[in-house]
């Protein structure tokens, strides 16, 4: 009964760009209050989450569009620290995928012109570090797994995501 509960909804702007997943509780008072529709995205068979009380069905959608105009928040890139950096690169270091006695490492050192910007620090744990010691990815034989850049604003990170995985499940079908 309550695993229904568990259940999320992706939630849509009302231009129908994707915001976020929320709650299945949520999403029912986003419906019921008139401040969101179900959106159906094509499929035939579209998914719908049942949830039973004493005197009523109620069928929630999977995906519903927000009737009401989104406040979009002010949202600027972060400045480059030692916790965020950390959290774009998952705590895991970038040249070998260790997870333990993390470090930051510059990709270009700064004695060689290198700078603090996002596309320069990637997390790296004590050993990479001290192999590359001074010198560039490549002249320590190691290469970085992922090309570091600056964090995306998260509802474009969402966006992305929901679309990659809405583009899958129809190839599968």
């Amino acid at each position: 009964m309550t695993a229904v509960l568990n259940n999320t909804v992706t939630v849509f702007s009302k231009s129908y760009l994707p915001l976020s997943q929320v709650n299945i509780k949520r999403a029912i008072i986003l419906l019921v209050t008139g401040k969101a529709e179900a959106l159906d995205l094509g499929e035939s068979s579209a998914k719908t989450i049942q949830v039973h009380s004493p005197t009523m069905v109620l069928v929630v959608p999977q995906q519903i569009r927000l009737t009401i105009p989104h406040k979009e928040k002010a949202w600027r890139i972060p400045a480059v620290n030692r916790r965020e950096v950390l959290r774009r690169d998952k705590h895991t270091c970038q040249y070998c995928g260790s997870t333990r006695h993390l470090t930051l490492d510059h990709v270009i050192p700064v004695s060689k012109g290198g700078q603090d910007t996002w596309d320069n620090i990637v997390t790296a744990c004590e050993t990479c570090n001290n192999r590359k010691g001074n010198g560039t990815p490549e002249q320590a034989g190691l290469v970085l797994r992922t090309k570091p850049k600056a964090p995306v604003h998260p509802i474009v990170a969402f966006a992305a995501q929901f679309w990659r995985e809405h583009k899958k499940v129809q190839e599968e079908k």
